[in-house]
């Protein structure tokens, strides 16, 4: 079998790719049938040149690959009838801006293998970037609170090689005495968690974060039940919402009046209520100033989601609230 590492086509650009060279070599060792073949690129973090020194064929044509094996979705004009890929197609919610490319598979008799959809034998997922996700989400929502406030200035999080290299940025942060509001307690929050800890920001619990002041910077992480409550006032447990999301209402807003920053990192279904819309943003008691959207669900969870910001813009203003 002949597999292809393939050049993202999606623009912005994924600097990203599937497996490293060394991985390559190890996994035709392991399996002499398979062959490793590279599509050129320009932007991948790996150069191609690091790839032919470890012996793989860099091409621009890949077209005699079995499997072609990417990152983010393929652009319909790169797809090739009658093959196997594999990537995160980000079509398992429906979403209706990838309608076009769910068809485009079909009509091409392409199969599809998408990661998000590999699980192991108890149903859980064994490719995710969810703890990188939240990592860098809460590392950007704290360089972007700090840039609006003149506070300090960080690297970006893309520009740091290695995670040592931007645990190195820590010692520039100097916060005021915020609220953060974390999200999820998944990969992606347990990721954020994870990062605030090393920035050695204390945690709180919803209560204490609702109810008491602080005179240092604090964050608390939200559960669903935190957040969402049931239509009907006996479920005092949300024992149904993963399962009957549309049987729940947001109480966000709560947390909304009380916190600066908020990073989200939670599961959303389209059943659910937007944890909060623009005319929520828009009242004089919407607190929070910079909002970190790692789970970036268009229209979605966080209404005012229109698009997904880029690694050269990652910072968009959308004039709400009253700062």
């Amino acid at each position: 079998m002949k597999i292809a590492i393939i050049r993202e086509g999606k623009v912005p650009s994924d600097h990203r790719m599937p497996l490293v060279p060394a991985q390559c070599k190890q996994l035709a060792t392991l399996h002499p049938e398979f062959e490793f073949i590279i599509q050129s690129s320009q932007v991948r973090c790996i150069a191609d040149a690091e790839f032919e020194k470890a012996g793989l064929p860099v091409l621009d044509d890949v077209s005699g690959a079995d499997l072609l094996m990417g990152i983010k979705e393929v652009p319909i004009a790169d797809l090739i009838p009658n093959k196997t890929y594999m990537f995160f197609s980000h079509t398992m919610k429906k979403q209706p801006y990838n309608r076009g490319l769910l068809q485009a598979i079909l009509e091409k008799n392409i199969r599809l293998i998408d990661y998000e959809c590999l699980v192991d034998d108890l149903g859980v997922r064994v490719v995710a970037f969810g703890r990188f996700a939240g990592i860098v989400g809460a590392y950007n929502g704290i360089l972007t609170y700090g840039k609006r406030y003149g506070l300090f200035d960080l690297k970006p999080a893309h520009a740091c090689i290695t995670l040592k290299e931007l645990k190195k940025e820590f010692s520039k942060i100097k916060l005021p005495p915020i609220k953060i509001i974390v999200t999820g307690t998944g990969r992606v929050g347990k990721g954020a968690k994870e990062m605030l800890d090393l920035m050695r920001i204390k945690q709180v619990f919803p209560q204490e974060f609702l109810h008491d002041t602080f005179d240092e910077p604090v964050y608390t992480v939200l559960r669903s039940e935190n957040y969402y409550k049931p239509k009907d006032e006996y479920d005092t447990h949300n024992l149904g919402f993963y399962k009957h999301p549309e049987s729940y209402v947001s109480d966000f807003m709560q947390y909304a009046q009380a916190g600066d920053l908020f990073i989200s990192g939670h599961y959303w279904s389209p059943e659910a209520d937007a944890l909060f819309t623009v005319a929520d943003m828009q009242r004089p008691d919407f607190k929070v100033k910079v909002i970190a959207d790692v789970t970036c669900d268009i229209m979605g969870s966080s209404a005012y989601a229109k698009r997904r910001t880029c690694l050269l813009k990652p910072c968009e203003h959308y004039g709400y609230g009253s700062g």
